[in-house]
C-alpha cells in the first residue's frame, strides 16, 4: 500500500521535504493546479509586468493589498504541523517550500527555506531595504480610507461584497472598477518603489537560496514531495537532483504530477488527513 511505502520512505530518517500549494489548502489558500486551482480561472502577473508598467504596479498592490489580509490570517493547519512534528522527532531534516504563506515556520518547522521568498517582507527597488509587510498594510489604509473596508471588517475576502477571490500568491481578483483610484505608496526610506519579497510567477530563483536548499537534499537521504504538481522548474528540478544522487522520492499530492515516473511511490491523498497519521504514528513511536 501507498501509505506503508510513506511511512518506511519517513521511518527511516534522513528526509527533506519540498512542499507546494497543495498543503495549504486546508488553511484557506487556494492552490493554482489542483482539483480547483486558481490557475485555470487566473493567470499570475510576471515580474516583467510588474517592473514595467506602473499601471500594472498599482493594479498589483490593490489586488494584494486585499489579498495578502486573508494569507495574513490564515494559520497553520494539521499537514504543517505534522511535518513540524516529524522534524521534532529527527526524520525530517528540513523542507523547502514553493510557497510564500509562512505557515511552515508558524507550525514550529525550524529549517524552513522560502523557495519563492514570502509575503510577509517587502523591498525596496531603489535602497534594497527590507521591511514590514505588516508596515506596508497600515500605511496603505492610512493612504486608502475605506479600500477594501468590507474585506477588513469581515476577516473574510471569498464572497465578500468586493467579490475577491484570493489567489496562492496573495493577488486577489478584483475588477478594475474596482480598484479605480487605488494610490500606491514608495519606501518609507527613499520613496522609491516596492516590491514584494517574492519570485514572480516565471522568474527565478535567488542563488543562494537555490544553494542553500540543493545542500539540504544533497546532505539527504530521501526527498518527500507535498501538495507540488511540480509543474514549475524551481520544484521539479529537486527531483531531477535527486535522481542525479540515486536517493528515493516519494509524492503525495492529489493528482498526477510531473514526478510520478520518477518516484519510488505516489500517493493520492489530502495532506492535512494522511500527514497527522504519519507523524501520530512515527513521531510518537520515536518519542518512545
Amino acid at each position: 500500500m501507498a501509505f506503508a511505502s510513506l511511512r518506511d520512505l519517513v521511518a527511516a530518517g534522513g528526509v527533506a521535504v519540498l512542499t507546494g500549494a497543495g498543503i495549504s489548502t486546508g488553511s484557506g489558500i487556494p492552490d493554482y493546479r489542483g482539483p480547483n486551482g486558481s490557475l485555470r480561472r487566473h493567470t499570475p502577473m510576471t515580474y516583467q509586468q510588474f517592473t514595467g508598467d506602473a499601471e500594472s504596479r498599482r493594479r498589483y498592490w490593490a489586488r494584494s493589498h486585499v489579498g495578502w489580509r486573508h494569507v495574513a490570517l490564515a494559520r497553520p493547519n494539521p499537514g504543517h504541523h505534522a511535518v513540524a512534528a516529524l522534524e521534532g522527532a529527527g526524520l525530517v531534516d528540513g523542507v523547502i517550500t514553493q510557497n510564500v504563506d509562512g505557515l511552515h515556520s508558524a507550525a514550529g518547522s525550524r529549517r524552513v527555506i522560502d523557495l519563492h521568498g514570502s509575503l510577509a517582507r517587502v523591498r525596496c527597488r531603489g535602497c534594497g531595504v527590507l521591511s514590514d509587510r505588516a508596515d506596508l498594510d497600515h500605511r496603505l489604509r492610512l493612504r486608502n480610507p475605506g479600500f477594501g473596508k468590507h474585506v477588513f471588517d469581515s476577516g473574510a475576502v471569498a464572497g465578500s461584497p468586493l467579490g475577491a477571490e484570493v489567489n496562492p500568491d496573495g493577488d486577489a481578483t478584483l475588477a478594475e472598477a474596482e480598484i479605480d483610484g487605488f494610490a500606491v505608496v514608495g519606501c518609507a526610506d527613499c520613496d522609491g518603489d516596492l516590491e514584494p519579497d517574492v519570485v514572480f510567477f516565471g522568474a527565478t530563483v535567488p542563488p543562494a537560496r537555490l544553494a542553500a536548499a540543493v545542500d539540504l537534499l544533497t546532505q539527504s537521504r530521501a526527498l518527500l514531495v507535498l501538495g507540488s504538481s511540480l509543474a514549475v522548474m524551481s520544484g521539479y528540478r529537486f527531483v531531477l537532483r535527486a535522481g542525479e544522487l540515486g536517493i528515493p522520492v516519494g509524492i503525495v499530492n492529489q493528482g498526477p504530477t510531473r514526478g510520478d515516473a520518477r518516484a519510488a511511490f505516489t500517493l493520492d491523498a489530502q495532506l492535512s488527513t494522511v500527514l497527522p497519521r504519519l507523524a501520530t504514528e512515527l513521531a510518537g513511536a520515536a518519542a518512545r
